[in-house]
């Protein structure tokens, strides 16, 4: 049964993932070193990996009889575009407060 697609915030939803992404931020691991950073089965760690590779916030390259993952930017981009609409927003907001307090003065 294949897995769901996540959007990107349900991803980092996930306190065990968001760690998985700091940890990779740092260097490449294999599934079995960032699986000796948790209190979970193997198999849950390998569950955590295929939901950021299916999402776009890691590769995984097989080298030799280890699996190594790296992060990747395409998952970042759907919550970059996002934050960005936000901090435009903001900007926006706060641009026509200082137009009106500097007409009012």
């Amino acid at each position: 049964m294949a897995t769901p697609k996540l959007d990107a915030f349900q991803v980092i939803g996930d306190p065990s993932r968001r760690k998985m992404l700091m940890l990779l931020s740092a260097d490449s691991l294999t599934i079995n070193s960032l699986a000796e950073n948790f209190q979970m089965s193997r198999p849950a760690v390998s569950k955590h990996v295929k939901i950021l590779y299916s999402a776009g916030f890691i590769s995984i390259k097989d080298v030799g009889r280890e699996r190594y993952c790296t992060l990747q930017k395409d998952g970042f981009e759907e919550l970059q575009a996002w934050l960005a609409y936000f901090d435009q927003f903001w900007t926006s907001r706060f641009k026509k407060l200082e137009n009106l307090l500097n007409n009012k003065a």
